[in-house]
C-alpha cells in the first residue's frame, strides 16, 4: 500500500526515539517528511508509574523523514473507544541507523 493511499486519513507514527504520534496526514514528500494535522503525542506511563498516560496536543506538526520509523493507518472506531489515560506499558526503545 502506498502512502499516498494514508493522505487525509488518521495515521500513527513511531518515530526512531521512540515517541508516538497520532494526527490526520496532510502532506509528504518522496523522503518521508510528513505533514500532521491535529497531531497528539501519545505518553503512555509503565505500569510502576502512579501519572496517568496523557495525550499532549501538537496540532500542525512536520516530522522530518529521517525519525519516522514507522507509520500505520488508525481504526479510529476502536481508538476513540480506548481511554488513554489508564493505558500503561513499556517504552520504546530508539534504533539504530
Amino acid at each position: 500500500m502506498s502512502i499516498n493511499s494514508y493522505v487525509s486519513k488518521k495515521v500513527c507514527i513511531i518515530t526512531t526515539d521512540g515517541r508516538t504520534l497520532v494526527g490526520t496526514l496532510a502532506a509528504h514528500d518522496n523522503t518521508t517528511n510528513l505533514v500532521l494535522q491535529n497531531t497528539v503525542e501519545r505518553i503512555i506511563r509503565t505500569p510502576d508509574d502512579s501519572e496517568p498516560s496523557t495525550e499532549l496536543p501538537l496540532g500542525l506538526y512536520l516530522i522530518r523523514g529521517e525519525n519516522v520509523c514507522t507509520i500505520g493507518l488508525v481504526d479510529e472506531a476502536l481508538d476513540d473507544s480506548i481511554n488513554w489515560a489508564e493505558v500503561k506499558g513499556a517504552v520504546i526503545g530508539t534504533t539504530k541507523h
